[in-house]
């Protein structure tokens, strides 16, 4: 075998500088300095704005538990679109709450149903603003379930099947990115080729990978309408005690075919974040704030023990550290003021 002709200089092996020659806080002293040796970076366009539609403009209006956040009926989801692209927000995900729900979730496919007609609502902004929407069944069927039942056991397969309906009736309207949340074995299979099938070929999926039993969910669902009647989702939705089970989560679905995967909720799994950017360094990474952990900083800021912009930027750059690449928050309007205004942690 010939030289080769351009030899690699053997790796040096530096030893840090004892104190006093090393001083950590010489980059630590000017704003300028801390920002120039910035790691990790927080932006507008990393942020991912949850809505919640209502398809009765009487259930429209703030969510208590939720102290800023709102549902919007039709009009008021098009001006709130629009404020967030003012403020540099440029994705949005959909959350639907129908009039009528009933044990085979029918609202939840229906083409003139409240996420369809939301999506068609935002085609003014479509080509600014990215349109995700929650592929799940729980705001729609009467037992408050993500999937079919029988007795009081989830027929997974056969929610499958109306599962593909939903993202099919979201992509006919116009979605961009569909996002199936409900934990259901296969659910990115089925719901990719009922895309196909259909011709959406370009409509991606950001698949609810990793999504854990949480206790940090009580306020969606005040806002969403879909606590379960009876019993929990501890069945279908992730042990929150178990970390290696999320790798084999998420390494199913990107072989059905996701094409952004998340971990949920953020903050209590940070570790979990950090495994699965480990193990799928260049496959999207989501993770989603939830309404939980929105709730506690909410509160516990106003009652004047935190600084808000400070801790909801500190929270996001740790979910970014983490190796976040996306960030679904309630927070995302604020923190883009904060962003914009140079506040900082």
């Amino acid at each position: 075998m010939a030289p080769d002709p351009h030899p690699s200089a053997p790796e040096m092996q530096v030893t840090p500088a004892a104190f006093p020659g090393r001083r950590m806080r010489r980059l630590r002293l000017s704003p300028a300095l801390r920002a120039l040796r910035r790691e990790t970076h927080v932006s507008a366009d990393q942020l991912i704005y949850p809505l919640f539609v209502v398809e009765d403009p009487a259930a429209a209006g703030p969510v208590p538990s939720m102290p800023g956040v709102s549902r919007f009926d039709m009009d008021t989801l098009a001006r709130e679109a629009e404020s967030a692209l003012s403020a540099g927000i440029r994705s949005v995900i959909l959350f639907g709450v129908p009039r009528h729900k009933d044990a085979a979730a029918t609202e939840a496919h229906d083409e003139r149903g409240v996420i369809p007609e939301a999506i068609r609502r935002l085609q003014t902004f479509a080509d600014d603003l990215v349109i995700i929407t929650d592929i799940c069944l729980c705001q729609y069927t009467d037992h408050g379930h993500c999937g079919l039942l029988h007795g009081r056991t989830i027929d997974n397969d056969e929610t499958l099947e109306v599962l593909a309906k939903c993202a099919v009736s979201h992509a006919a309207a116009g979605a961009h990115l569909v996002a199936p949340s409900g934990m259901m074995d296969g659910m990115v299979g089925a719901i990719r080729r009922a895309l196909d099938a259909d011709g959406f070929h370009d409509i991606g999926i950001l698949s609810y990978a990793a999504k854990y039993a949480s206790g940090f969910y009580g306020p969606f669902r005040d806002a969403a309408e879909s606590a379960p009647k009876f019993g929990d989702r501890r069945a279908y939705q992730m042990d929150p005690h178990n970390a290696r089970e999320a790798l084999a989560e998420v390494e199913l679905d990107l072989q059905e075919g996701a094409d952004i995967v998340m971990v949920k909720p953020a903050m209590p799994y940070l570790d979990v974040i950090r495994d699965v950017r480990n193990r799928f360094p260049s496959v999207p990474l989501a993770a989603y704030q939830v309404s939980g952990e929105y709730s506690m900083i909410k509160a516990a800021c106003a009652n004047g023990w935190l600084d808000e912009p400070r801790v909801v930027l500190e929270s996001l750059t740790g979910i970014r550290r983490a190796g976040a690449d996306m960030i679904l928050t309630y927070f995302a309007k604020d923190a883009a003021d904060y962003l914009r205004r140079g506040l900082d942690c």
